[in-house]
């Protein structure tokens, strides 16, 4: 006869006591890695939306820099000529210049407003430029602003900016399904977007003096056809759906005469 196993009393309870003891351990570990799976997950989450708010609100700015390129050619979104009711040309706002007579009494007028600045049109800025970057919210508070330094919400009212669509006609589709949730939203000061065009003189004697100097030929000049020697500064400024998003665009606009 094979003599029987010898059992060791309270081996099987410690056998058993490890294996629950690598149990939790393995439970633990995986109980970690979900929780940083999760949490890496929220913050991609997180990072993509915020991104997509930007590239909206970036979208929206670009819009608001062809509106305002209309605005100054006095053109409606099709390229005709702007003669609906919302047009400068019939109505109370600032006139874009025409001639030369135009522009100095343009230029006083706006410099007379509080912000240099009336129904979109604005005097150059002098001093700090990122007026947007200035509100009563910023901390720190932005400190010796001069006179024609001025927070963001002086910039962003009625009068003063212009929203898409207010002297070109283009609207962003019905009021329940816009096109453009960002352009249409005007429930606030600090919603949606806003443009502001600077007029800016420059010297008469560089008028045909050319952009691009090139040799001793002038096949290589720039010319500017423009009446009356002004150019435009455009700066427009989108905020996002999410609190925080802003998106702000400038660029420089030369309004070239068409040759017949």
């Amino acid at each position: 006869m094979q003599p029987l196993p010898h059992h060791i009393p309270g081996q099987r309870q410690r056998q058993r006591g490890v294996a629950l003891f690598v149990v939790i351990v393995f439970v633990m570990l995986s109980m970690l890695l979900a929780l940083w799976a999760s949490r890496t997950s929220l913050f991609n989450e997180l990072v993509v939306g915020n991104d997509a708010d930007y590239q909206r609100a970036f979208e929206a700015a670009q819009a608001l820099l062809q509106d305002a390129e209309l605005d100054i050619r006095r053109e409606l979104p099709d390229g005709t000529a702007c003669n609906i009711a919302g047009c400068r040309d019939l109505g109370s706002a600032q006139k874009i210049p025409l001639s030369a007579q135009e522009v100095t009494p343009l230029l006083a007028d706006l410099d007379a407003q509080p912000t240099k600045c009336q129904d979109g049109l604005c005097v150059k800025r002098t001093g700090r430029q990122d007026f947007w970057n200035y509100t009563s919210a910023t901390s720190p508070a932005p400190t010796n602003l001069q006179a024609d330094e001025f927070k963001l919400e002086d910039m962003t009212k009625a009068n003063v900016g212009a929203r898409y669509g207010d002297y070109t006609g283009a609207t962003v589709g019905s009021a329940s399904s816009p096109a453009n949730p960002i352009l249409a939203d005007r429930s606030a000061d600090n919603r949606g977007g806003w443009y502001w065009i600077e007029v800016m003189n420059y010297d008469e004697s560089s008028k045909n003096s050319g952009l691009i100097v090139g040799g001793a030929t002038t096949d290589n000049l720039l010319r500017l056809n423009l009446t009356p020697n002004v150019v435009y500064r455009i700066t427009a400024l989108a905020y996002g759906r999410k609190p925080g998003t802003m998106a702000v665009l400038q660029q420089t606009y030369a309004r070239q005469i068409r040759k017949d």
